[in-house]
């Protein structure tokens, strides 16, 4: 974005992803000569050695924006169905993050390295995907392109970060109550999540019997991203007591063979994914490893027997960074405001 004029740039809360929005737009350049943080309270904050003064989001406080990211973490509602088409029609970009608009037929849903040409139309409003959809969509999507996927089954294991930083918090408390011999307290989760995994992320939903809300998005979402109404996703998401950084087991079930050293070779040459596979030098994709890093980590590759042309992989990446407020950010700097 080179040589393009200061933009005046809002951020809907400064909770985990919001704090991580403004290290990404420092860190990347944005032109942003203003960065107005929008939250309930008035108040100042310190960020990435910044201090803010917040202001009380109001539809007056969007006003002079070039661009707003509401900064919800997963599952986040509300703050874009209140506040985001009035601010579109005060002439501001909204970036949602938060999972209200997602599959509204008016608002593109875009990873930028799959499908930015879906900017095009954005009409002012833009929906990041959910974080766990991403960071399975920087590997699925390349082999999509290369041999057709058909159908893909994930497992994710998925960092507390996702929840905020109260979940953050809980954790860190759980394990050192742990360590004190102390019975832990959960308050963000239904149980304790320290040493602990819990197969339930969201609540259950209706259009799908069974599955947890983070569970369809992984469906619906892959479909919009990707245009094809046929591709089968079933996925069961799972909190595990990792600070920050999701992975997921992937086992895709392709339209065309394709060998693990051609899959390497297809995810060596995709933006934003890095392949990480020695497993004889213990070396695959972690969340120890992905936290903190732009790119998705991609390993473990090799031929699934149990099905037809199939392929099994591991990924992990920074469910706040590319999982949110990097994608978000990519996002801006696509539409060459």
């Amino acid at each position: 974005m080179d040589g393009k004029p200061q933009l005046k740039v809002g951020i809907v809360g400064i909770g985990a992803v919001g704090a991580e929005l403004v290290k990404v737009l420092r860190q990347r350049a944005f032109p942003a000569g203003e960065i107005r943080i929008l939250a309930r309270s008035e108040r100042d904050e310190a960020v990435a050695g910044e201090t803010f003064h917040v202001v009380p989001a109001s539809p007056e406080a969007f006003d002079g924006l070039d661009i707003a990211f509401f900064a919800g973490t997963e599952g986040a509602r509300g703050a874009s169905k209140q506040y985001g088409w009035d601010a579109v029609k005060r002439g501001v970009v909204v970036i949602d993050n938060g999972d209200d608009f997602r599959m509204d037929p008016r608002v593109p849903l875009v990873i930028p390295e799959i499908n930015a040409a879906a900017l095009r139309e954005h009409g002012g409003f833009i929906a990041n995907p959910n974080c766990s959809t991403i960071i399975a969509l920087m590997a699925v999507a390349p082999l999509h392109r290369a041999a057709g996927v058909r159908r893909f089954v994930a497992c994710t294991y998925q960092s507390v970060s996702g929840t905020g930083r109260s979940a953050i918090d809980e954790l860190d408390r759980q394990a050192r109550a742990y360590a004190a011999g102390e019975p832990p307290e959960a308050q963000a989760y239904p149980h304790p999540i320290a040493f602990n995994v819990i197969p339930q992320i969201g609540s259950l939903r209706d259009e799908m019997p069974g599955y947890t809300s983070e569970e369809k998005k992984m469906l619906f979402e892959t479909r919009k991203i990707l245009g094809d109404e046929t591709i089968r996703v079933t996925a069961t998401c799972v909190r595990v007591p990792v600070f920050c950084g999701h992975a997921e087991a992937l086992h895709l079930e392709l339209e065309h063979p394709l060998t693990p050293d051609e899959a390497r070779a297809v995810l060596a040459e995709a933006p934003g994914v890095t392949v990480v596979d020695d497993v004889p030098h213990a070396r695959y994709p972690m969340p120890a490893d992905a936290a903190g890093r732009d790119e998705v980590l991609v390993g473990r590759i090799r031929a699934d027997e149990s099905a037809v042309n199939g392929l099994a992989l591991f990924v992990a990446g920074d469910n706040l960074r590319k999982g949110a407020a990097l994608n978000a950010v990519q996002i801006a700097e696509a539409l060459r405001l």
